[in-house]
């Protein structure tokens, strides 16, 4: 269900044309009387039913590619709410002004439709079978790519439906419609080729019917003649309310036969005593009981992740069926790539007692990935009990054998191996030999600020993807009580253009059960423009400084990899936040975006909000612009 829109009262959720004309009918009918609706039809879109001249009108607002809303032929608006604003002053095609909206009775939630309880568990069985995973790192994947996750399921859910039944033909059909109880409305639907064509069959008076499902150029659904869906869930749960063109409503599924009947739960949603479905056996949304998806196979190297990703294309609504010409690739996963689960996900390979390494096991790569006043990163291979992992080499340059560098390297590598998340750098261990080495998680993107600089046309979706995910994991730092104390752009690393991983914990600190906060001793080389007040002015650090930390993180990421406070002095900018003052919104940034920022940069630190907090945002306002 939409997010943006289950707080307001006039949002009705998953309700029928019927069933919104009876709402409007019930306050009064008024001219200009409205409510909104999700779309029965349009993924992601919704309807406006209105009252005028004691008539009811539909409607549909579709969403578009950009995320705007529009009834066809008007104008753009960011939000269905902003849409109802506009149209209350101008009617722009509409029947009339929209001047009273219609609000749910008082404890109504929004309704939800049949298929979301379904859907939630379709996308953690496809998540955990296809990627091979469990606890934590599920919950992360789910959270984290739950948009994508939702459309893939959606656009792909009749196949686990119970009345999908593949390939067959019309004479295939028959028998399984005849077999059994010979109910009005028993229906199944058969794919006629590969080539996105189905066909409904329905038995009405003990002879089958069928209706042919064709595919538009812009992938709608629709018998000939008929109202055009997204998905065939939808095709089925609309012709279960209303013939609509057919015989008859859609009563009971003919089950495909390869299901046991153990696996299938019939029960089915209470039916409204005047339903034209009422009194039918077994639910059109009849639930599996348990799930069969393409599985990737156990734990696979780095190699094997291009077998994985087309395992799963089989529920993949970006990519076509091999038969087809045309070819789309899907947007990647985090979940795609070798470096999502941690490397001792395996029980075969266990996590050593000590983070120092066997040096024959890691073999070192031509060509330098990155350097800095440490030394070098390599690119190398770490040969394990089982597979072999693509690592990131921090090699120590330390040419005066200064104890202090060793000292800051071996503090950062015993910080990292207690830190297991799928979006911080995980360490694999160091290896003493002719240099000192971190071993590493290789991220070849690099920097998400040099990143950004490079790549401009990067939408605002993929900036809000990215910096969701480090907020996920400065979320799983705080549950950990441990403070970064240098996150900013630069120690974000980019796996792909959509997975984003936290580094750099050699200033960071775990605290104690009985501690909120860090004191340094004094004042060290220090990222002044990204600490909090408290860090200055009392040497105080804790997660809540981290938050005003990634709150300039967030400003970096909208502004396309920019430097924060441009040409100002460390002490200038510590006298703007003392008066009061913080760098004004990137170019173009979203509001919310932005209102987010400030809060991070709340002075007090007992105002200013958690992670847990941080986090929720934006996964919130992540889902508005990806739905």
């Amino acid at each position: 269900m939409a997010e943006r829109m289950t707080h307001q009262p006039f949002f009705y959720g998953n309700i029928t044309r019927e069933e919104a004309e009876g709402y409007l009918q019930q306050n009064g009918m008024s001219d200009g009387l409205y409510l909104i609706r999700q779309s029965r039809s349009n993924l992601g879109g919704f309807a406006l039913s209105v009252a005028f001249n004691r008539e009811c009108y539909h409607y549909t607002i579709e969403r578009e590619m950009n995320n705007t809303y529009v009834i066809a032929g008007g104008k753009s608006h960011n939000s269905p709410s902003e849409l109802c604003e506009y149209h209350s002053h101008e009617s722009d095609g509409l029947v009339c002004l929209l001047k009273k909206p219609c609000n749910r009775p008082k404890g109504m939630e929004p309704k939800v439709g049949p298929f979301e309880d379904l859907k939630e568990h379709l996308i953690r069985e496809y998540v955990k079978q296809t990627w091979s995973l469990q606890g934590e790192a599920l919950e992360q994947a789910i959270i984290s790519q739950r948009p994508q996750l939702e459309k893939l399921i959606a656009t792909t859910a009749h196949q686990k439906m119970p009345w999908f039944h593949g390939i067959i033909s019309r004479d295939e059909s028959e028998p399984r419609l005849l077999n059994g109880q010979r109910i009005n409305g028993k229906f199944l639907l058969r794919e006629r080729d590969d080539k996105g064509s189905f066909a409904l069959c329905l038995l009405h008076e003990g002879k089958v019917l069928h209706y042919r499902i064709d595919k538009d150029k812009t992938g709608k659904l629709s018998i000939p003649d008929g109202k055009k869906f997204d998905t065939l869930w939808q095709l089925v749960e609309h012709y279960s309310y209303k013939p609509d063109g057919l015989l008859r409503v859609l009563t009971q599924p003919c089950l495909r036969p390869d299901l046991p009947l153990d696996s299938i739960d019939l029960s089915c949603p209470p039916i409204p005593q005047n339903h034209p479905r009422n009194g039918a056996t077994g639910g059109i949304f009849s639930r599996m009981k348990s799930y069969s998806f393409p599985k990737s196979g156990s734990k696979q190297k780095a190699s094997d992740m291009g077998a994985r990703a087309k395992s799963s294309a089989q529920l993949n609504p970006y990519e076509t069926r091999p038969g087809n010409k045309k070819q789309v690739s899907k947007e990647a996963m985090p979940m795609d790539t070798a470096v999502y689960e941690s490397p001792y996900a395996d029980p075969e390979e266990l996590k050593p007692k000590t983070v120092h390494l066997d040096r024959k096991q890691l073999i070192l790569e031509d060509g330098e990935l990155g350097s800095g006043n440490f030394g070098t990163v390599m690119k190398g291979v770490y040969r394990m009990m089982k597979s072999e992992k693509t690592v990131a080499v921090k090699i120590l340059k330390n040419e005066d054998n200064d104890p202090a560098v060793k000292e800051e390297m071996l503090r950062e590598a015993n910080v990292m191996q207690q830190l297991d998340n799928p979006y911080i750098v995980r360490m694999i261990g160091i290896c003493e030999a002719e240099n000192l080495m971190l071993v590493m998680e290789l991220a070849e993107l690099g920097p998400l600020n040099k990143f950004l600089q490079k790549n401009k046309h990067i939408s605002k979706k993929n900036i809000t993807e990215l910096v969701h995910q480090v907020s996920m994991g400065m979320k799983y730092l705080e549950e950990n009580s441990f403070v970064h104390r240098d996150l900013a752009a630069r120690n974000v690393l980019l796996v792909t253009q959509h997975y984003a991983k936290i580094s750099d914990f050699g200033l960071s600190k775990a605290l104690n059960a009985e501690e909120n906060y860090y004191k340094a001793k004094g004042h060290g080389k220090w990222p002044v423009k990204w600490y909090a007040p408290e860090c200055m002015n009392y040497f105080k650090f804790s997660c809540k400084s981290d938050v005003w930390s990634f709150g300039v993180l967030m400003w970096e990421a909208f502004s396309l990899g920019q430097k924060p406070y441009r040409g100002m002095k460390g002490n200038e900018v510590m006298q703007m936040i003392e008066r009061g003052d913080r760098m004004e919104s990137p170019p173009d940034c979203p509001p919310e975006m932005y209102d987010l920022m400030k809060q991070c940069w709340t002075y007090k630190i007992e105002e200013r909000p958690p992670f847990v907090v941080v986090e929720r945002r934006l996964r919130d306002y992540y889902y508005d612009i990806s739905q």
